[in-house]
């Protein structure tokens, strides 16, 4: 028999990502790697498992893939040297001959992973569709301070009608970092701004760029995991020395998606096993989303959040840290709560009494994934400013467990005559509560 351990942290881990399933089923995601991606075969064998999940769950694919070590090697073949100006590279006829050729192995290196239905193996019964085509319609860069980038491109139009046939017909569509212009024409095109152009074109739900090395990291090499459109550009724009070109490139295109359409966008390092799994069906993922949706914020509590609470709060009353409430009760209390709620996730609630010019502040708790977070510092900033709001000079909690959470937060000891004599009637000399005051 397996650790139980084991067993229970799966069982949790499929619980908790039922909801994105079922969010995600029928949702259009375009997801774009590196060249280097293709090139890894073990991890990329693993990413192409994760996408035929994907696709198995209902989720509408729109794969963009990149070459550029592909490109590289072609060029060394050719004794050529890559050229680069301004962080854009320069593509002439040798090295457009290149770049044909390595987008065209990467492309069909893609497709016969993604028909592999070997028996015992993620794939075995995926049958996967994969179209590509000339989806991408492009136009020269020209010549840029004196620079002639010849077949160097970006994309005019994206055919979003064609993409969306195929997508209904239940295919995954796949797009290289090439383009044709109406002259017959064919141009090098960044595959982030691909991505980009497509996720806008089709509105898509999901941007997901799979980056290499440690994805978007502040100065302190953590993980910055949300930003807004505005913040991801300025983030981008100013060339911190711990973020690579590819990673500034990808903030950008995120950046600008969001901003035309796009609800969220994710920047995964693809160094991280299951990382496209890990982003999309865990609540707090392991990557950078910019998105200007409100993802996690602090407001009144409606009927609506009533069973949110009742999950929150239910462990702590069967542990005896909470006093119970019935839900008929929460019903009727509900506008005294304020609740932090995380991706339609009740995950911190508290409820604001009020006795003339001093209130309770009662039921506070925080979803034991988020504590030590500084969500229960917020929530109490939050609710002693609302109590202030209403005039209130002073806020007192009964509590048996967190006493000296609260005193380290300017909380003092009190006794029960201190209580306004409505709650000192009610109070229940078996729970033997201490009583903890602030003045505001």
């Amino acid at each position: 028999m397996r650790n139980r351990k084991d067993l229970q942290i799966f069982i949790d881990w499929f619980r908790h990502s039922a909801p994105y399933i079922h969010a995600h089923r029928g949702r259009t995601f375009v997801i774009a790697f590196g060249g280097e991606a293709v090139a890894d075969e073990v991890g990329f064998r693993s990413l192409v498992s994760d996408i035929a999940l994907l696709h198995s769950l209902g989720v509408r694919l729109v794969l963009v893939h990149g070459a550029r070590p592909q490109i590289a090697e072609q060029l060394a073949q050719r004794d050529e040297e890559p050229r680069v100006e301004k962080g854009i590279p320069v593509t002439n006829k040798a090295a457009l001959l290149s770049v044909k050729e390595a987008v065209g192995m990467v492309r069909v290196e893609i497709e016969s992973l993604l028909s592999t239905g070997v028996a015992n193996s993620p794939m075995e019964g995926a049958r996967l569709h994969v179209d590509s085509g000339n989806f991408v319609t492009a136009m020269p860069v020209g010549v840029r301070d004196g620079v002639d980038y010849e077949s160097t491109g970006e994309v005019r139009r994206i055919d979003g009608d064609a993409i969306r046939a195929r997508l209904d017909a239940g295919a995954i569509v796949l797009l290289s970092p090439l383009g044709y212009s109406v002259t017959g024409e064919t141009f090098r095109i960044p595959p982030d701004e691909v991505a980009r152009a497509a996720a806008v074109a089709l509105r898509a739900d999901k941007l997901v760029c799979l980056i290499e090395g440690r994805g978007i990291v502040d100065a302190s090499r953590r993980t910055v995991h949300q930003l807004t459109p505005a913040d991801a550009a300025l983030f981008a724009h100013k060339k911190k020395r711990w973020l690579s070109e590819d990673a500034r490139q990808h903030l950008r295109a995120a950046s600008l998606a969001c901003a035309n359409g796009v609800r969220r966008a994710h920047l995964v390092s693809r160094a991280t096993e299951g990382a496209l799994l890990l982003e999309l069906f865990t609540r707090d993922g392991i990557g950078t989303m910019v998105t200007s949706e409100t993802y996690e914020g602090t407001r009144p509590a409606t009927l609506a959040d009533v069973g949110g609470i009742v999950s929150l709060i239910r462990p702590l009353e069967d542990a005896g840290v909470l006093v119970r409430r019935p839900r008929k009760q929460l019903e009727m209390d509900i506008e005294k709560f304020t609740v932090v709620e995380r991706d339609g996730m009740i995950i911190a609630c508290a409820a604001l009494y009020r006795f003339a010019d001093v209130a309770e502040l009662s039921c506070v708790a925080v979803h034991p994934e988020y504590r030590r977070t500084g969500r229960g510092d917020a929530l109490l900033d939050f609710m002693e400013q609302r109590a202030r709001t209403l005039g209130i000079a002073q806020v007192f909690v009964l509590t048996t467990h967190a006493s000296h959470w609260f005193v380290e937060r300017g909380f003092e000891k009190a006794t029960v005559d201190d209580l306004p004599v409505p709650k000192r009637q009610l109070y229940n000399q078996r729970r033997n509560s201490k009583v903890l005051i602030k003045t505001l």
